[in-house]
C-alpha cells in the first residue's frame, strides 16, 4: 500500500493526542533535540497533537556539537520551550571512575555512553517538568540495531517506530519543516562518518527490503538480515525467568 503521508500525519496526531489522554493528561512531551528529522518529526508532531505550550524540546551536546544550530533552528520554528544541558561533564566523571577502577574503556562504551547519559538527562527533564518522554527512533534504525539500548532506544511512546527513514521524510515535508533538517544526512557525530557508511549500504536500500522485501545486491541484504537477527533483542522485553 502507498505511503500517504497527509493521512498518517493526520492519525499520528489524532494517535499522540488520545495516548496522552490515557497515559498523562495534561503532561508535557519531553523531547531530545539533535537538529536531525527523527527528533524534528516528533516534536512538530507533538505540538500538532497537545499545542507548542506542552511541548519541552531538550539540547544535549556533548562539549562543543558542531551542528547545534539546527537544533536551535528547529526548536525557535516550532516556537517551543527548550532547555540546553551540557552533558559532557557527565560523560568525563563516568570514564575518569572507570579508569580509576582500572576498566580500559572500550569503543562500544565510548559510543554508547553518551546517548545513555542522554536518556538519563531526558527523565530527569520529564519527571522534573510533569512530562513524558518522547521515543524519536525510526523503524529503519532499529531494524539494524542502529540504536542505543537503555539510550535512544528508550522512551515512554514511540511515534516513528513503524515508520521507515523514508516515510519520516515524506512526514517531515508535510509537516511543514524545514527541509536542510528534513534532509539532513544521519550521523553519529562522533566518528566523522555518516550511518549510511558505517552501515554499508543507503536506507533508500534498506527502506525497499522492509517495506518490499527486494535487495538486488546479495551481499547488502545478508548483511542486513544479519544485523537484524543479531540486533533484534533490542526491541525486546528483557527476558525474565518464570519459575
Amino acid at each position: 500500500m502507498e505511503f500517504c503521508a497527509k493521512e498518517i500525519k493526520k492519525s499520528l496526531i489524532q494517535w499522540t493526542r488520545e495516548w496522552f489522554d490515557k497515559n498523562g493528561k495534561g503532561c508535557n512531551a519531553v523531547i531530545g533535540i539533535s537538529g536531525g528529522k527523527d527528533s524534528s518529526v516528533c516534536a512538530a508532531l507533538c505540538v500538532e497533537a497537545l499545542g507548542k505550550e506542552r511541548v519541552i524540546g531538550v539540547l544535549m551536546p556533548n562539549g562543543v556539537q558542531s551542528d547545534i544550530a539546527d537544533s536551535r533552528q528547529l526548536v525557535e520554528h516550532l516556537g517551543i520551550e527548550n532547555v540546553t544541558i551540557n552533558i559532557a561533564d557527565a560523560v568525563i566523571a563516568v570514564h575518569t571512575q572507570l579508569k580509576e577502577a582500572d576498566i580500559e574503556v572500550s569503543e562500544q562504551t565510548e559510543i554508547n555512553l553518551p546517548p545513555r547519559i542522554r536518556m538519563s538527562v531526558l527523565y530527569a527533564v520529564s519527571q522534573s517538568m510533569n512530562g513524558r518522554v518522547i521515543n524519536t527512533c525510526n523503524l529503519s534504525e532499529d531494524w539494524v540495531g542502529y540504536s542505543t539500548r537503555y539510550g535512544d532506544s528508550a522512551g515512554d511512546v514511540s511515534l516513528l517506530g513503524k515508520l521507515t527513514v523514508q516515510e519520516v521524510k515524506a512526514l517531515g515535508h508535510e509537516l511543514g519543516l524545514p527541509k536542510n533538517l528534513v534532509d539532513k544526512t544521519p550521523s553519529d557525530g562522533l566518528c566523522g562518518s555518516t550511518d549510511e557508511q558505517k552501515l554499508g549500504f543507503t536506507y533508500a536500500v534498506l527502506d525497499r527490503y522492509i517495506r518490499e522485501g527486494i535487495c538486488e545486491d546479495v551481499s547488502i541484504r545478508q548483511r542486513i538480515d544479519t544485523l537484524h537477527r543479531q540486533n533484534k533483542f533490542k526491541l525486546e522485553l528483557i527476558p525474565t525467568f518464570e519459575p
